[in-house]
């Protein structure tokens, strides 16, 4: 038994893996009151004034605490983080860690304006939106009711947070997550297509250090 789920753990790619790994042990430590979600939060003032860099990190990796809702989030991340890896990063792993390193930098950035302390679901939700604007001619079942194309999953699942759990509040870090995601999507694939980029590639490089 112990065999195939290590089978299965190693073969998710490494940088899914490690996300994955560090979520589930946030909660588990929050569960066990090890920490406290409020030591995880981010804010420009903890981090940086009083010096508790670690919740540039910790704020993408908390979901919730162990239940239904932190499941549903990480079927998110392991579904649309590893299709990314796999597929459009394959065997660009450099390019997929800078990817996440500028979503989770737009995303600290206008984070104290709409006050979202936890930013973990806005980035997996960019995730989210780049797949589907990668894949425009992919299918999808929304609870097995509505099929719509890749390009509107978002769109559809904002929507259903609006409807049905609370309106814009229940909806923003989903509607910021889009945001992220379509300023990469913009400068890495629409903007080189629209000027006619003689080099055909976009304008983001990810640095030779990564």
């Amino acid at each position: 038994m112990a065999q195939p789920i290590e089978q299965w753990i190693t073969d998710i790619p490494p940088v899914t893996r490690a996300w994955v790994i560090a979520a589930v042990g946030t909660s588990v430590l929050v569960e066990c009151q090890v920490v406290a979600p409020l030591q995880l939060y981010f804010s420009w003032k903890a981090a940086v004034y009083k010096l508790q860099p670690w919740r540039f990190i910790t704020t993408f990796c908390y979901f919730g605490p162990l239940s239904l809702d932190l499941g549903f989030h990480l079927f998110f991340v392991m579904r649309y983080s590893r299709l990314l890896e796999e597929n459009s990063f394959s065997n660009r792993r450099a390019d997929y860690v800078w990817l996440l390193f500028l979503c989770s930098a737009f995303l600290l950035t206008i984070s104290p304006l709409l006050t979202m302390p936890f930013l973990s679901s806005s980035l997996a939700f960019a995730l989210t939106y780049i797949w589907s604007r990668r894949n425009p001619s992919v299918k999808m079942s929304l609870f097995g009711v509505i099929t719509v194309t890749a390009p509107y999953l978002p769109l559809c699942l904002v929507a259903f947070s609006w409807l049905l759990q609370g309106g814009f509040d229940a909806a923003i870090g989903d509607i910021v997550g889009i945001l992220a995601g379509h300023t990469y999507v913009f400068l890495q694939d629409y903007w080189p297509r629209e000027m006619w980029s003689t080099s055909g590639k976009g304008e983001i490089r990810t640095p030779a250090l990564v």
